[in-house]
């Protein structure tokens, strides 16, 4: 049987793209692919979900944007954090790790408390 990947929780695509982004500039396709390797293939990102999303975070100002060359000679936009994607990085994983924590609470739970 093939295996599906998974489909982002409503509100999840912003802080993948900032965590993807913490690890350097990247253009969109270097994007995609290192979420695709980073989560065996779990998470894949249509160009229709990760370019508006993109164009959000910059107008939000927690990425910025500059053209440069691809390793393969291609002309291409590169995303990369700013200050604000940072600091917006930061709280999304805490805010995550609070509700990690609640549904494992939940999930885990075998009676009420």
């Amino acid at each position: 049987m093939t295996r599906r990947s998974l489909e982002f929780l409503k509100g999840t695509l912003d802080v993948v793209i900032l965590k993807t982004l913490s690890v350097g500039p990247l253009h969109g396709y270097g994007i995609s692919r290192w979420v695709r390797a980073a989560t065996g293939d779990d998470f894949s990102i249509d160009e229709g979900a990760l370019y508006p999303a993109l164009r959000r975070l910059e107008k939000r100002g927690y990425v910025e944007s500059e053209w440069g060359t691809t390793e393969t000679g291609r002309e291409a936009k590169f995303y990369q954090l700013t200050r604000a994607g940072v600091e917006e990085l930061d709280s999304e994983m805490r805010n995550w790790e609070r509700y990690v924590e609640a549904m494992s609470a939940v999930l885990g739970s075998a009676s009420l408390p």
